[in-house]
């Protein structure tokens, strides 16, 4: 006579393998069925039934017998396949939130390149003093005060020359806006 599986449940909660054994072989195609039938796919269904599986031994540590095994069990793989589900869903909602926030990332890098492509061809229509003054300024982010140092000329000239630069620029902007 077979061994009910209430006492094998019991059994393997107390750490018996070979009760473990025996009630995973005994179910394990009614675990698999119903995971079949939750998920709609066979290969979905063969991992959850692997993880109910894999997750079993500390699952039925809290099974307390107030019900018959079987129904614990479905209950088991029901929690399991919404489980499943929610962790789906919240993958599909953050790969989609990624996939805009890659796509927008991208737009504003190419942006930034396009306009920083404009600029360095801009600046080759400047003067060599201008443009030296922008370059240190702008491109090595240097105080008024330290790229009058760096050039020899008053913190005041650097003051004019970028002044000068941003109406020249905007002047180039009006022009090939035109």
């Amino acid at each position: 006579m077979d061994t009910p599986d209430e006492m094998l449940a019991s059994a393997a909660a107390n750490g018996d393998r070979v009760a473990f054994a025996t009630l995973v072989g005994r179910h394990y195609k009614r675990i698999h069925a119903l995971a079949w039938r939750l998920t709609g796919s066979r290969t979905e269904a063969e991992d959850l039934a692997q993880d109910i599986c894999a997750a079993l031994p500390a699952k039925l540590r809290n099974w307390r017998g107030e019900a018959r095994f079987t129904t614990w069990l479905y209950r088991v793989i029901v929690n399991a396949a919404h489980d499943l589900r929610r962790r789906q869903a919240t993958r599909t909602r953050a790969a989609l939130g990624w996939g805009d926030w890659e796509l927008a990332r991208q737009a504003e890098i190419a942006t930034l390149a396009e306009a920083n492509d404009w600029l360095a061809q801009a600046m080759t229509r400047l003067s060599p003093e201008l443009r030296d003054t922008v370059a240190l300024v702008l491109g090595e982010e240097m105080t008024q005060a330290e790229a009058g140092l760096v050039l020899g000329v008053s913190e005041g000239t650097i003051a004019w020359r970028m002044s000068e630069v941003k109406k020249r620029l905007r002047a180039m902007a009006r022009e090939e806006a035109k």
